[in-house]
């Protein structure tokens, strides 16, 4: 019962931390709509607008209101109606722009993630397991290459290479996963088309997993209790498994769920290099027609994802590791 009252606790803390960050996240943004040298109603009802327009406009947006009576009712129409406004330059729901580049953004980093784990992880151990040999020198120079080289230079180059002179993947575009009845659609053209991008964004985080990684198993190798097991004569596959890696990719669980969620809102520019309808495309489009309420509306959507993704690897790591509950 100790135990079970403990991890409800942690819980609960963890899930008021979410909420109080939210709210802060909110009011900054707000904050900086205001801060924007740009007329809200001027954008509503474009540069040649009517005196009239301008005042319905002002209306119609609660501009008249204090700042605070604002925040409270964008903060209402967010929580209670997931209401995130309508945009000043094609009228349409934000709701409906984010929710259609929402996938898009995510097809891409959940991929990435998964190709940069898989390219990680077993470079990573092995790297430690063998230290100074070929294959640890060798993933020593693709780390420095992965850090190096900017996303735009990776993706401009196997455009040109992989896309453009050997034919293999397309350049540009994005396929539907869901909707198999068009000419690009379903899950193999959804695959083929991002083979690129997901190859493009993921070579900076594998990089840096494969150092995070190969640390982490060096510095558990040499812990007492690694030793102390193989004075026992416990096998060595027993060892690593069991007492090495369980310990070592503690930190890269939480690693990996902070960078999705971060990652959510920072892949402009692998979008911009292949053309992906995403968040990323969709807020630079935005910020370019002074679309303050599409903006917004990204923000405040990447900013749930990153405060969720913590989260949830905040209570998975609470399972994983017995001493946070204990804690």
């Amino acid at each position: 019962m100790p135990i079970v009252h403990s991890v409800f606790q942690y819980i609960v803390r963890r899930i008021l931390w979410a909420i109080v960050l939210f709210l802060t996240i909110t009011v900054v943004a707000y904050v900086i709509f205001f801060i924007i040298p740009a007329d809200p109603a001027q954008l509503a009802c474009g540069q040649r607008a009517s005196p009239e327009c301008l005042r319905n406009a002002t209306r119609n947006l609660g501009l008249d209101k204090p700042v605070y009576e604002q925040y409270g009712k964008f903060l209402t129409r967010l929580v209670i109606h997931h209401d995130l406004g309508k945009s000043y330059f094609n009228r349409q729901s934000v709701n409906t722009t984010v929710l259609n580049a929402a996938p898009v953004t995510a097809s891409l980093v959940l991929g990435g993630a998964l190709l940069w784990m898989l390219v990680a992880l077993p470079i990573g151990v092995l790297s430690a397991l063998r230290p100074r040999s070929l294959l640890d020198r060798t993933s020593m120079v693709f780390v420095l290459i992965g850090i190096s080289a900017h996303p735009v230079w990776i993706g401009l180059i196997l455009s040109y290479v992989v896309g453009f002179k050997l034919g293999w993947t397309p350049i540009t575009g994005y396929c539907d996963f869901f909707n198999p009845s068009t000419g690009c659609g379903g899950p193999v053209q959804w695959a083929y088309h991002m083979v690129l991008p997901w190859i493009t964004f993921s070579v900076l985080f594998a990089a840096l997993y494969v150092r995070m990684i190969r640390a982490n198993v060096m510095e558990a190798s040499s812990e007492d209790y690694v030793r102390t097991a193989r004075a026992k004569g416990a096998p060595e596959h027993v060892v690593i498994r069991s007492h090495i890696l369980r310990n070592a990719l503690l930190p890269v669980v939480t690693m990996l769920g902070m960078d999705i969620g971060v990652a959510l809102g920072g892949a402009i520019f692998t979008e911009t290099i292949f053309a992906l309808p995403g968040l990323g495309q969709t807020s630079l489009s935005a910020i370019q027609n002074f679309d303050l309420p599409t903006v917004q509306g990204v923000v405040v959507f990447a900013t749930i994802s990153i405060i969720v993704f913590n989260l949830v690897v905040d209570l998975l790591y609470a399972v994983i590791d017995p001493r946070i509950r204990l804690s």
